[in-house]
């Protein structure tokens, strides 16, 4: 059993940064891929980044590359977001979840979810 909680969500102006913080629990923590997901208001819940257990890979949306970067401490239990450049269209609740499968980016086979943080950007 995993438990996830984002912090590190704001209001914050066009061109700024933020950076997310999962905190998680759980003797199996390390072992878990895990990827950070957003939702706006009437989109569907899409990838943002992944990383994988060991943190050696990861992946990003086409509309992120460049701007944010996914890292995690395995030994804190973290995982974190860090957002650079944001823009209006970046608006949204921020999730981090845990999935047990390498390498997949599709929201339905990720076990674990905490409960969002959110994040919204001022032009």
């Amino acid at each position: 059993q995993v438990t996830l909680v984002e912090s590190g969500g704001g209001l914050v102006q066009a061109g700024g940064s933020l950076r997310l913080s999962c905190a998680g629990s759980g003797r199996t923590f390390s072992s878990y891929p895990m990827g950070w997901f957003r939702q706006a208001p009437g989109k569907e819940r899409e990838i943002v980044a992944a990383i994988s257990w060991s943190g050696d890979g990861t992946h990003y949306a086409d509309a992120v590359k460049g701007r944010f970067a996914i890292s995690r401490d395995n030994a804190e239990k973290m995982v974190y977001l860090k957002m650079n450049m944001l823009k209006p269209e970046d608006t949204a609740v921020y999730y981090c979840a845990a999935t047990r499968y390498s390498g997949n980016y599709d929201a339905t086979y990720y076990d674990y979810w905490g409960q969002g943080t959110q994040v919204t950007v001022s032009s």
